[in-house]
């Protein structure tokens, strides 16, 4: 059956991998040989290229046999791309391989990467210009790369409107330090130190907040729709130079404080197929959500279009799946979506389908309710 189904639908692969998965590990090669009358030339075989470093960004449970269980901030080698997931090895431990979704790993130029707080090799210009943003308030830092010794770094916190700079400075054994008189192994220890012990710094550490994003660095460019919170665009995300997906919210819909607090929600769920909130303008109206981007649109609209009208029953079937892939997520999480309908999947290329408004979906039921509530309320003192 399998080889059947791969000859007669090879478009459906990523489907049937799913089903039948089959793991390809490159095979070590071994040198060329030339023979000639003189004897055997050995040609050498290429140098081989520095391994890529990558860094798991979220923790992952794997559910079948083929899939890694990785934990935040492991080390990975990723040694091919299979659609949206990656066949990862570990660098450290049992050095297993195995699938892990795309999107929760991360090229890791160096080895703080992985750390919200680090900046890397940004000036004091533009660590100042970030930590004076409004979004960020007194005892917001950062870390970055020493302008004047690249083997050293600099702590850069906002306190009372200014910005202060303090130098991380080396041991001759590599040990960090702001002051002599107490060292740290690693530059993570130091950090939470001074985060726990802000006194002896002299300024509170808080980290930025990382979703929040001043509203000048999205340009909208098309109208996509609109819903019952607001207006839908496809906009550019310059600071990152990425096509977003803009939700807007209109106030008179729900409190900004209520928006707020639901968002919350929305930054802890990260899988494959759940649309993935990247930032969010809240300061000011209207409120930006954005999102990633999916080129296709609703599900209910894709199957109306063109497109839609050619799909055949294994087609729905691998859409189907991803949808009940991204609901099992949210139930193992104890989330009621109280949505679920076609307009709220949406599609992107290779019929990649994602869930959106499992975190919205909440919002409209308690705004509604509460309005529900009040109409009662009015109504039965009339009568009285």
């Amino acid at each position: 059956m399998e080889d059947c189904c791969r000859t007669c639908m090879p478009c459906l692969n990523r489907l049937w991998n799913c089903i039948w998965p089959e793991f390809h590990y490159p095979n070590i090669t071994r040198p060329a040989e030339i023979r000639t009358i003189s004897g055997d030339i050995r040609i050498p075989s290429p140098k081989k290229r520095p391994t890529q470093l990558y860094a798991a960004l979220f923790d992952f449970e794997a559910r079948s046999e083929e899939e890694l269980t990785v934990k935040e901030g492991d080390k990975l080698s990723v040694i091919e791309k299979r659609g949206d997931y990656v066949l990862a090895k570990k660098l450290t431990g049992s050095l297993e391989s195995g699938l892990v979704p795309a999107n929760y790993v991360a090229l890791l130029r160096d080895e703080f990467a992985k750390y919200k707080w680090y900046y890397g090799n940004i000036n004091r210009q533009k660590a100042e210009k970030l930590l004076l943003a409004p979004q960020n308030t007194s005892g917001s830092f950062l870390v970055r790369i020493s302008e004047s010794h690249s083997d050293e770094y600099t702590i850069s916190v906002r306190s009372e409107g200014k910005i202060f700079h303090f130098r991380i400075q080396r041991t001759s054994i590599g040990a960090y330090y702001v002051s002599d008189k107490v060292c740290f192994a690693t530059l993570e220890e130091l950090v939470r130190h001074y985060q726990m012990n802000y006194k002896s710094l002299g300024r509170e550490l808080f980290d930025m907040e990382p979703w929040e994003r001043p509203r000048e660095e999205f340009t909208l460019q098309k109208k996509l729709g609109e819903g019952h919170f607001g207006e839908v665009w496809e906009a550019l995300w310059t600071a990152e130079n990425r096509k977003v997906a803009i939700k807007m919210l209109k106030q008179e819909d729900t409190k900004q404080d209520e928006f707020v607090k639901e968002v919350q929600a929305l930054k802890n769920l990260h899988h494959p197929k759940l649309i993935q909130l990247l930032a969010l303008c809240s300061r000011g109206e209207p409120v930006y959500i954005v999102t990633e981007l999916m080129t296709k649109g609703s599900l209910k609209s894709y199957l109306a279009s063109p497109e839609g009208h050619v799909l055949t029953s294994a087609h729905l079937i691998y859409m189907a799946s991803q949808v009940a892939e991204g609901m099992a997520y949210l139930e193992d999480r104890s989330i009621v979506h109280r949505d679920l309908a076609a307009r709220n999947i949406l599609v992107g290329d290779d019929l990649v389908c994602k869930v959106a408004d499992f975190g919205l979906a909440r919002i409209i039921k308690v705004f509604l309710t509460k309005l529900s509530l009040l109409q009662v309320s009015a109504f039965v003192k009339s009568k009285s």
